[in-house]
């Protein structure tokens, strides 16, 4: 019998800071902000300008999901590197239905009773009139394992949301997915997986995560 592998790489970058403030932002569709485009370029090595360096992948997809503070950013590095971006819809952000839009403040105490129940029960995170957790995990689960689907060599590029990497990269890591919030996955998170397929068994390693830091608004503490 004859073998077969491949090696596929994948970047996976969260949208800069989007326009609205300190919100809960799941499907409603803000705009990335000055600094929010700052953030990203600044992740994947692009100038003010948005032209590439020598540090810039040189991926041959682009994925993203649909909404405005991914997919603006996506179209601008496809367009940079000639690729037609693949807007996927189940790489978008969880449907937090009643809660999306509210105040950070206030959805903390709205939805406290549904966390404390799903550290121990994944299904107990159901918003109001939204998406429940297990069929969201579901979702971006499927996603992910057709990544390893790709051609050998190919280097993609997935544009999406810090809740999405609070699915994959426990899934990568082996983490318990109600256990993820010590993950630091700020504005323009840049992380980068192998994933290697051999006589179709796949494996996948974390190259890494949060190569770099990028700018975020400062607040004056009050003296």
């Amino acid at each position: 019998m004859s073998s077969s592998s491949k090696t596929i790489l994948v970047d996976f970058i969260r949208h800069g800071e989007p326009h609205g403030g300190d919100i809960l932002r799941g499907r409603i569709d803000p705009e990335l902000t000055e600094l929010g485009w700052s953030q990203m370029r600044a992740a994947t090595n692009f100038s003010d300008d948005f032209i590439s360096s020598e540090l810039t992948p040189s991926w041959t997809k682009i994925i993203t999901s649909p909404l405005k503070r991914c997919s603006d950013f996506a179209r601008r590095v496809a367009e940079e590197i000639e690729l037609e971006p693949d807007v996927n819809c189940d790489w978008q952000e969880i449907d937090y239905g009643d809660w999306d839009g509210m105040p950070m403040s206030e959805w903390r105490k709205e939805a406290a009773d549904q966390f404390k129940a799903f550290r121990k029960d994944l299904s107990a995170l159901s918003p109001p009139n939204g998406e429940n957790y297990l069929t969201f995990k579901g979702r971006i689960l499927q996603a992910y394992d057709l990544l390893s689907q790709e051609i050998d060599d190919s280097h993609i590029l997935v544009v999406t949301h810090g809740g999405v990497l609070r699915v994959v990269l426990p899934n990568i890591l082996g983490m318990p997915f109600n256990k993820s919030f010590p993950l630091h996955i700020p504005f323009a998170s840049f992380s980068r997986i192998k994933i290697s397929v051999a006589d179709e068994i796949s494996s996948v390693s974390l190259i890494f995560h949060n190569g770099a830091e990028h700018p975020t608004r400062v607040k004056k503490l009050a003296k």
